[in-house]
């Protein structure tokens, strides 16, 4: 009965495991895969990135630019899997997996799904 207690006394003085978010935050390794950023301006709009995504989280949708009407991707995370593979098959390499993971503390689901022009 009293092992219980002496364990506890003992884990008091360990290191923590868990790190004080937001205030301390994990580092992250080089290749860590976050959130996408999108790069408009060289966008061709080939919908190549759509085609690809085996969880078909990215749609093409239109937006206005300085050039006119041009599709392209929005992002919905929560169905994301990271993979990378929108970011490989991308002619002009405007769709990159950045370090960013600020954007999944959310409280309203509907914040996930990123238009393009809040992949910037």
């Amino acid at each position: 009965m009293i092992e219980p207690l002496i364990e506890t006394v003992k884990a008091l003085g360990k290191k923590r495991f868990t790190v004080e978010y937001p205030e301390e935050r994990e580092s992250l390794p080089d290749d860590y895969r976050g959130m996408l950023k999108l790069d408009i301006e060289t966008c061709i709009s080939c919908s190549a990135c759509a085609i690809i995504c085996p969880n078909k989280t990215i749609t093409m949708v239109e937006i206005m630019t300085d050039r006119g009407l041009k599709k392209m991707p929005q992002i919905g995370i929560e169905r994301c899997l990271f993979c990378a593979l929108c970011e490989e098959v991308c002619p002009p390499k405007c769709l990159t997996l950045g370090k960013n993971t600020d954007v999944y503390e959310t409280y309203d689901k509907r914040s996930l799904i990123k238009r393009p022009e809040e992949l910037v």
